[in-house]
């Protein structure tokens, strides 16, 4: 895709929960684009339904109603096996507590999403080992995560996504657990990795990290009330 393609185009969606004889809408008519080579932030308070937009854009959960193509493609249209695909091939996860399996070495918890797919073993480690460089722990590539600083570990989580070179890369609260000079460190790599064409979208309540963002957006009980565009 070149930098002007749309990545993300997702219109008046809705998501709604029957919790008993409740029908909770958690977003209530959302317009979304993205292109590629952004950096977006998504922000709001408890409840605002930023985690159920980031759930539908990852394609782990679909909208109620409205459309969201993901690289063209109708969301809608795709069935749960091939949605997995989509998971596995073209989007990228941060998550706040890291997700990493202890057991496993840096190397082997940034393979892991190749399980999904098609490359050798050999392939897949060199893949791996390519996004541990990038994050810059070619050092630690045989530590375990009990070895690991709290910083690092977010960059083994960030290698992990990135290895399979995905559409886009989706943080969750990506600096939540940090503290504030590490969470520094991550922010400057997410912008190093923005500059070198990645595309990204941050879910955060931090002003710190979202000034770092092309566009934020700031949900309100389900809906956008305003974005800020940035230079």
């Amino acid at each position: 895709m070149s930098s002007s393609e749309q990545i993300v185009e997702a219109r008046g969606i809705k998501k709604a929960y029957e919790m008993g004889p409740e029908r909770v809408e958690a977003l209530r008519g959302v317009d979304i684009s993205i292109q590629t080579g952004e950096f977006v932030g998504i922000m709001g308070s408890s409840g605002s339904g930023k985690s159920t937009l980031m759930h539908i854009l990852g394609c782990l959960e679909k909208a109620t109603e409205g459309t969201y193509l993901l690289g063209g493609q109708d969301i809608s249209r795709v069935s749960d096996h091939d949605l997995s695909l989509m998971r596995a091939n073209q989007i990228g996860f941060v998550f706040q507590t890291f997700n990493l399996i202890p057991q496993y070495s840096v190397l082997e918890n940034v393979a892991m999403p190749f399980l999904y797919r098609e490359e050798t073993r050999n392939e897949a480690g060199l893949l791996a080992e390519r996004a541990i460089e990038r994050v810059g722990l070619s050092a630690r590539c045989n530590h375990k995560p009990s070895e690991l600083s709290g910083g690092e570990m977010q960059r083994v989580a960030i290698a992990r996504a990135l290895a399979v070179d995905p559409l886009l890369i989706l943080a969750d609260e990506p600096t939540g657990n940090l503290d504030s000079e590490t969470s520094k460190s991550i922010i400057s790599l997410f912008c190093e990795l923005n500059k070198q064409g990645t595309t990204l979208i941050v879910v955060t309540h931090e002003k710190e990290v979202a000034s770092h963002c092309q566009t934020v957006y700031h949900l309100n009980d389900g809906r956008i009330v305003n974005d800020e565009e940035r230079t």
